[in-house]
C-alpha cells in the first residue's frame, strides 16, 4: 500500500529541512544548505535500517519504494532550480565555486574506482594474463 511510505518520508523531509536551516544557519547563509540531500540520506539509511531488522513488512517496503521514486526526481529538479538561481544572483564567486564541486568530483571518480576494485579480480586478472603468456612462449 502507497501510504506507508507517506511516514517514513515526511520524517525524512522535515528533519533534512530543519538541518539543512540549522547548517545555513551554522555557515551565515540565509538559506537551507543541504537539506535535500540530507532527507534523501536519511530516507536510504532509515528505510536499510529497517529492512535489516525486519521492521519494515511488504506493503510498506512497496510504499517506500514508491515514494521514494517520486520523491527523488521531483524535490531534486526543485532544488536544482533553486541553487541554480541563488548561484547566479550569487554572482561568479558562487558559480566558480560550483564549477570548481563539479570538477573535483569528476576527477575523483577514476580515484575512487580504483579503491573499490576487489583485490581478487586483479590476483585472477594476472593469473589469466600469465597463464596466457606461459602459454605463448611455448
Amino acid at each position: 500500500m502507497v501510504i506507508y511510505g507517506v511516514t517514513l518520508l515526511a520524517i525524512c523531509l522535515l528533519v533534512g529541512t530543519f538541518l539543512g536551516e540549522v547548517l545555513g544557519v551554522i555557515v551565515g547563509v540565509d538559506a537551507n544548505v543541504g537539506g535535500v540531500g540530507i532527507a534523501m540520506l536519511m530516507l536510504v539509511l532509515l528505510v536499510d535500517y529497517l529492512k535489516k531488522n525486519g521492521k519494515l513488512t511488504v506493503k510498506s517496503q512497496e510504499g517506500v519504494a514508491f515514494w521514494s521514486a517520486m520523491y527523488i526526481p521531483i524535490v531534486i529538479a526543485m532544488a536544482a532550480k533553486q541553487n541554480v538561481v541563488a548561484a547566479i544572483d550569487g554572482g561568479p564567486v558562487a558559480i566558480l565555486a560550483g564549477v570548481a564541486v563539479v570538477g573535483v568530483s569528476w576527477a575523483m571518480v577514476p580515484l575512487l574506482s580504483k579503491i573499490g576494485k576487489d583485490k581478487t579480480e586483479d590476483f585472477e586478472q594476472e593469473m589469466i594474463g600469465g597463464e596466457a603468456n606461459v602459454r605463448d612462449a611455448k
